[in-house]
This record gives C-alpha cells, structure tokens and sequence, in this order.
C-alpha cells in the first residue's frame, strides 16, 4: 500500500458520519480531531454530516463552514425525533439515504472516503459508490453490528434481518481499501466472520487530547466548587451509560458505601443505566448520588478533572464489539480508574500495562467496594496512580502517536512524508 505513487494518492478525503460537534457523541469528536489533523497533513477533507442529535440545547448550526480547515457540511435530514430506538434507526436510515443523493454530485466526493459504523449501516454507501463508480473507500468500526444487538438479545443471531446484515458487512468491508478497528479482539472477530479481510485490518486506539484533557488540582478547578464537592471523594462515571455498559454493578457498590459520607458517585451523561440511577436516587436507594446531563465539550476537561476516581464499565458479554473510548480522556486527566469488565477484556491490560488502576468482575460491586474505600483513604496512592495514567497517555495515546496509524490505514503515509520533505 505504501509503494503507490505520490500521483495515485488521494489529494482530497471525505469523512462521511452521523454525528459531530457540536454532538456530544464522542466519535463525532474523534472524526473532528481526524479530520483537522489530516487537513493539516496538506490534505483537502471534507465532512458530511448530521444537524446535532444528542445537543439540542444549542442555537442552530451552520449547514456549511470551514472549521481547521475543515469544510463542514451538515444534512438537516437527521434530526433524531426521541431517544426511542426506532427514531434513532430512521433518523439514522434517513441520513444514509440522504448522503446516497448527495453525493451524485461529483464536487462532493473526495477521492476517497473514510465511512464511520455511525451509523453502522452506513458502509453500504461506500459499496455501491465503489461498484458503480469504483470510488475507494475505508471504513471506521467502532462497534460491531449486529453482534452488539444479538448479544444484548434484541434479536436472535439466526434472525433473517442478522444473517443479511453479516451479508451486507462482507460485502462492504471486502471492497473497502482498509478497516480500522479499535482493539484486538474487535479485529479478531471480523476475521472470524471473513478471513479473507485480515491483512486489510488496522487495529488502532482512540485518543485525547493533551493539551486540552489535563490533570488539574481540585482547588483550581471551577467546576468542583460550583457543585461544592472540595471534600468529596469523587467516582464519576462521565458519558453514555447505555445498554452496553454495567450500571447495576456500579449502583450497588455506591449502595454498599452508602455509609461513607465523603464518597460522593457523580453519573454525568445519559443512556438506560443513568435513568435507572436516577429512580434510584429519586426513591432514596441511592442516598451518595448525583446525576448531571451531558457537559458542553469546553466544560469537559474540568467536569473529568473533578473526579478522583474514573469508572468505566462493560457488560460482560459485548466484548470484542464494542471499546469504550472514555478511557483515553480519563487517562488524559491522571486520574485512577476502575473498570467493570470480564475477566478477558482488553481493558485489563490496558490497565495492567499502565498500572493505573483496578479492574473487577461484572457483579463484583464488593470487591469494587472495598477497593475504593481504601484508595479514598490513601492520597498517596491515588497520587501515584494518578501520574501513572497520565504518563501511560502521553506516551502511547495522544493524537501525535496514533495519526501515523491512520496515515498508513488510509495509505497515506507516502504523502505524509512528502509534504513534510
């Protein structure tokens, strides 16, 4: 891949997804940092996306701009009606419809693409651009459909609509020029599914930002004096919590250490599991509690900085389809995190590897307890993990490492070191 000529490589990249700032979907905000990195590799990139889906509280936004040199363009086509599924999947269907249209129209095709999983159907278009127009194009996997919903039981796996769906992905994913997966066992799944796609697959990591996402002392932090937690012990558990994640392993450790006072769960976000917190707070089962709505992307470095200890969570049976990317910005924060997962997740030797935390069983809500009531009265310790996280983030998951990955993903490294001669 590396050896085409710098004439055959692509001068102008099309990002095609659903969501993107100002959405506080966290894949619109890693498409935004790609796609302004990648404008800054000397590239022409262009954004089709979606008017904002989760963030209804701000005024309108542009249908078209230029963001780091990013041309923007938003479809109005998308605006999710509730947060029912069925809204989500027709809104989601209707984006995709609306960008088949689209893209008729030659001054919008870059000359190649890079299609996200959101939504996760949206790699037909790449196929059928591809067969009727030979356009090239790569795909993003954040989450493995419809493996998540067979797992969740929202359908069964020899359901007509799932066996057509891995036909579609086959098909999609054997004309796609790379794919681009976020662990190891994401990747080994899809080679599972079809070997033939194994040399086409690049495992590579989200990311955070380091100059925006940084430890900072709660004494300086604003966001922690406004909601008066100086002298908490704070566990946060900071964006979706959704069908995907563990919330009932996580509500019965804080019901365990409902006696301590100064240990204070902050749920900040949204998802099935933060309603279930909210009824339990609202009927006093849950006495150390509170739960915030998602914060605007400039309040997010200090709402992530006011925890003490970081929570990431993941049913014990979606592993390998889906990768939870808040871990990046918790340890982008230095902060100590915990995880609740299976006993074969990826995210124990991420957290092994950075000696940055702990990582207990889906049901253990005990042996979290105890954990966190011993870390809350060890300053030194959380201090030491704390620096480990972010130390372990500098050197393996800022943009700076990961976007030579995407570079030779996307067959783009030749030209990355051509316009850097």
């Amino acid at each position: 891949m590396e050896s085409r000529k710098h004439s055959d490589l692509p001068k102008k990249i099309s990002i095609i997804t659903q969501f993107f700032p100002p959405d506080f979907a966290a894949t619109g905000q890693f498409i935004y940092e790609l796609a302004a990195s990648l404008a800054e590799s000397g590239l022409a990139v262009d954004v089709f996306t979606g008017m904002p889906g989760y963030a209804f509280r701000r005024g309108s936004v542009l249908r078209q701009e230029v963001q780091g040199g990013v041309v923007i363009r938003r479809t109005g086509a998308t605006r999710l009606i509730s947060k029912r599924i069925r809204s989500k999947v027709l809104t989601s269907l209707l984006f995709v419809l609306r960008c088949l249209v689209k893209f008729r129209h030659r001054d919008l095709r870059g000359e190649h693409w890079v299609i996200t999983s959101a939504p996760p159907f949206l790699g037909i278009l790449g196929w059928f651009y591809h067969k009727v127009l030979g356009q090239t194009y790569s795909c993003i996997v954040y989450d493995i459909y419809p493996d998540v919903a067979v797992r969740l039981s929202v359908v069964g796996e020899q359901h007509l609509l799932v066996r057509l769906w891995h036909w579609v992905n086959r098909k999609v994913w054997r004309r796609a020029q790379s794919l681009i997966v976020l662990n190891e066992p994401m990747r080994e799944l899809l080679v599972r599914r079809d070997p033939s796609l194994k040399d086409k697959i690049h495992v590579i990591s989200s990311w955070a930002n380091p100059e925006v996402i940084r430890p900072l002392p709660k004494g300086e932090n604003w966001f922690v004096q406004q909601h008066g937690w100086g002298d908490r012990f704070v566990v946060m558990y900071s964006g979706n919590l959704g069908r995907c994640h563990d919330e009932a392993t996580l509500i019965a450790c804080a019901q365990l250490l409902g006696d301590r006072p100064k240990i204070l769960f902050s749920f900040i976000g949204d998802g099935v599991g933060c309603r279930a917190v909210e009824a339990a707070i609202i009927n006093r089962t849950l006495v150390n509690a509170v739960r915030l709505p998602y914060q605007e992307q400039e309040v997010l470095p200090y709402s992530l900085a006011a925890a003490d200890v970081s929570i990431v969570s993941m049913r014990a049976n979606v592993e390998g389809v889906i990768a939870p990317s808040k871990v990046y910005g918790m340890l982008a924060v230095g902060r100590p995190i915990v995880a609740i997962c299976p006993p074969h997740s990826y995210l124990r030797q991420l957290i092994q590897d950075g000696n940055c935390g702990a990582c207990f069983d889906n049901g253990d809500a005990q042996g979290m307890a105890d954990y966190l009531r011993a870390l809350a009265q060890d300053p030194q310790r959380q201090k030491a993990l704390g620096e480990n996280a972010r130390r372990y983030f500098e050197e393996y998951f800022t943009l700076k490492q990961i976007m030579p990955q995407y570079l030779r993903a996307l067959g783009l490294h030749s030209e990355r070191s051509f316009l850097m001669c």
